[in-house]
């Protein structure tokens, strides 16, 4: 079976012992062979390990889709949305009053939200 290289950035999922949940997580770190070593949990900023035995994001179904996103709307840490390029994502950060960060199933990315 051939194991897949994985990149910093990427989102996998594991269960955030801080949370008490499982989430989607960010790759942190990798190893030379491309596979994940420590992740870190968007939501309380936790960093841990990842093994081997763990699950990956490309092994489990897409995350929960929320409403469409739109770019007017106004966002809060927590929500789920689906974009039409990225697909579902769930907002992890509040950045900026009108910048948020999202966590897709490929990697973490910054939109707009709020724009009148």
């Amino acid at each position: 079976m051939e194991q897949q290289a994985h990149k910093v950035g990427e989102r996998v999922e594991k269960f955030c012992v801080a949370c008490g949940e499982e989430r989607g997580h960010v790759v942190a770190s990798v190893t030379k062979r491309g596979g994940i070593s420590r992740v870190t949990c968007p939501q309380c900023g936790t960093r841990s390990s990842f093994k081997a035995g763990d699950t990956a994001a490309g092994d489990r179904p897409a995350a929960k889709a929320g409403a469409p996103y739109d770019p007017a709307r106004t966002y809060r840490t927590g929500q789920s949305m689906t974009h039409p390029v990225f697909g579902p994502g769930e907002v992890t950060a509040v950045i900026e009053p009108q910048k948020i960060d999202v966590l897709f199933s490929d990697r973490l990315r910054r939109l707009i939200h709020g724009r009148a």
